[in-house]
């Protein structure tokens, strides 16, 4: 399921809001118009099919359409405002989002009535359709391409079940949970609350069940394996699907590559039986590369896939692969990977939607000692933009985080992240915000920086973030 195709539909009444006080407003209101008695309690009982069915319920066929006409005109101002948004709604829609997902809301009430509920409760959703109910509920879901349809209601299961979406029951309306079941739903919930939680789940089992086809449907595999958690866990799943003898790992090696890293992405590799190769990549050599503008990861990506190609064909295998995930692509800023998909690399875990929290999540219930490896991008990612790249730089930067990170631990003082960003003669340390006062009344720690060959060393006040030097850019938007 990718995240251009992730499509969640939502029932409104008693799946999202709770309409019942405004709309029992109404229909008392139409009695008073019409003189005819309508049991609001009683009708707001069984919500769910059209407002055309309940007038029937009270009026003779020809006074429906007039009937109808009233409700509407006295709905804006008597039942919106009265409505309350049931338990998890907001959250449930956040969490669609979160991953990457598009929200529909796909409702029998019509459609104008329908968005003044969703605006006066400020729900991020990309659309509203209204005026529909049960399979017609399901040809609009078709349309949209929605995976899954959430409702109270055994229309709501019979619109899935139409749309070949997966039928999610909520027993928040007039249907219990079991009759949900026995109509067909998929999934019953007593709530939206729990909606998180199961969304979760249900997208890191379909992504799982994605990407073990993918990668079966490569045949053989060379994966550009950095020793992050990202590339780990794909080389992990190609075994799985392939087998250890159709993959093998790659690690580039380069004065940018930290020392450190090379020996665990070995024993990784080791313990799940494939090949691991150490090639070496020149990408200093390349103009665009030393230069370091906004564009320089695109050159340090154009070498790697150029220098994996001849391995990949020598060891016959079909297909080079990096571990960029659905999260990086939606970043906005990847020149790299506008250049390996230039040269031919797939991306399997971004084809299968995977965010950089499902990688982790898998990873751990695989027993990867990956799962919670904290980032490691590569060194070249501490130079500031605009200034050269050099060995001697790349060589300083390491040799201050490697001070940086024994003055801490001698000092008991653990740390997830940490960073020395060279922005010139001076060193800027980056570490986890909680710690960012501890380490900078630690006077031994900037001068373990300033040894490495800084004229000034500072701790950032805002802590450590991915992709702080792009801060920096004053036109990030030209190298994406």
């Amino acid at each position: 399921m990718a995240p251009d195709t992730f499509v969640v539909g939502f029932d409104l009444d008693m799946t999202l809001i709770d309409s019942r006080p405004g709309i029992a407003a109404v229909w008392d209101a139409v009695s008073a118009r019409t003189g005819v008695v309508v049991d609001s309690a009683l009708a707001v009982s069984r919500l769910g099919p059209p407002l055309e069915y309940e007038a029937g319920l009270w009026f003779p066929p020809e006074q429906v359409p007039d009937v109808v006409a009233l409700y509407r005109s006295l709905y804006p101002e008597t039942a919106v405002g009265a409505a309350s948004l049931m338990p998890g709604a907001a959250e449930a829609i956040a969490a669609v989002r979160r991953h990457g997902g598009r929200v529909l809301v796909v409702t029998a009430k019509n459609t104008d009535h329908a968005k003044l509920h969703v605006e006066h409760f400020g729900l991020e959703v990309d659309e509203v359709i209204g005026g529909v109910w049960a399979e017609q509920k399901g040809e609009v879901l078709r349309e949209h391409g929605a995976a899954i349809y959430a409702g109270d209601h055994l229309g709501d299961v019979r619109g899935a079940r139409t749309a070949g979406a997966l039928a999610l029951g909520v027993a928040t309306g007039p249907v219990p949970a079991e009759e949900l079941r026995a109509a067909g739903a998929d999934v019953v919930l007593a709530d939206l609350a729990d909606f998180p939680y199961w969304l979760e789940d249900h997208l890191l089992e379909q992504r799982l069940t994605d990407l073990d086809a993918q990668l079966a449907g490569l045949g053989s595999l060379l994966v550009a394996f950095s020793g992050g958690a990202d590339s780990a866990f794909l080389l992990a799943a190609a075994v799985r699907a392939l087998g250890p003898e159709k993959v093998a790992a790659a690690t580039a090696v380069s004065p940018s590559l930290p020392d450190a890293e090379l020996d665990p992405a070995r024993e990784f590799a080791r313990s799940l039986g494939v090949e691991h190769h150490t090639p070496h990549t020149d990408e200093m050599a390349r103009d665009g590369y030393r230069a370091n503008a906004g564009d320089r990861c695109y050159f340090c990506k154009a070498e790697l896939v150029e220098v994996l190609g001849p391995l990949a064909e020598r060891l016959g295998l079909t297909h080079i692969a990096t571990g960029t995930n659905a999260d990086d692509a939606r970043a906005g800023f990847r020149p790299g990977i506008r250049a390996a998909a230039e040269r031919g690399a797939v991306t399997p875990l971004r084809d299968a939607g995977f965010t950089k929290e499902q990688v982790r999540e898998a990873s751990r219930r695989w027993g990867l000692p990956t799962w919670d490896k904290p980032a490691a991008a590569c060194l070249s990612s501490r130079i500031a933009y605009g200034l050269s790249i050099t060995p001697a730089r790349l060589a300083r930067v390491e040799q201050a985080e490697v001070a940086l990170r024994a003055v801490l631990t001698d000092a008991g003082t653990p740390f997830r992240n940490l960073r020395v960003r060279d922005v010139g003669d001076t060193a800027r340390i980056e570490v986890d915000p909680d710690l960012v006062d501890q380490v900078a009344g630690m006077e031994e720690a900037v001068e373990a920086v300033l040894a490495a060959g800084f004229d000034v060393a500072e701790v950032d006040p805002k802590g450590f973030r991915s992709g702080a030097m792009n801060e920096l850019l004053p036109d990030p938007a030209r190298y994406r």
